[in-house]
């Protein structure tokens, strides 16, 4: 079984992610992580080199090679993977379960705050500006997230609950 997780960042896929990978006993494996192995270069320094163009078709082939070669795994996307090329259309063909994590803005906000120096994407903007960035952002980004065919309200759910949600789904 394909498990993919989408959603905007610091909505919990990678932490629901592992957690529902232990709990399955299938392997997980972060997108992100899994382009800086092969780069064998972070996410940051690979855009500040080469560009996001470049970044975003690497991430479409590794996208794609993940979800060909793996049987069975969870895999957790970055924020923006579903919203580029046919990034979308790929893990709804080559996954059986795609899975929306959504949370409010406030809820985004209160979390990303707190990690902000992790986040090369909010790294620079304000706190007070934050709202109003993660709602532009997830305005353009929410109708790719809505595609999945699983949406799951996470706000105020620790991720043990989520990841109980999940397994009622599949």
């Amino acid at each position: 079984m394909k498990i993919v997780l989408v959603g905007y960042m610091a909505s919990g896929k990678s932490t629901v992610g592992r957690l529902l990978a232990r709990q399955l006993g299938v392997e997980f494996i972060d997108l992100d992580d899994y382009i800086e192995q092969h780069q064998k270069k972070s996410i940051k320094t690979i855009f500040s080199e080469k560009g996001e163009i470049f970044f975003r078709k690497l991430e479409h082939q590794m996208l794609a090679e993940v979800l060909e070669k793996e049987k069975s795994i969870i895999l957790s996307t970055g924020g923006g993977t579903p919203c580029y090329g046919t990034n979308m259309v790929t893990i709804l063909n080559q996954s059986d379960h795609s899975i929306y994590l959504n949370l409010s803005i406030p809820n985004l906000v209160e979390r990303i705050s707190k990690e902000k120096d992790n986040r090369p994407l909010v790294k620079n903007i304000a706190d007070e500006e934050l709202p109003e960035f993660i709602g532009k952002h997830l305005f353009e980004r929410r109708p790719y997230y809505l595609q999945a065919k699983h949406i799951l309200d996470c706000n105020n759910l620790d991720a043990e609950t989520v990841v109980g949600r999940i397994k009622e789904l599949l």
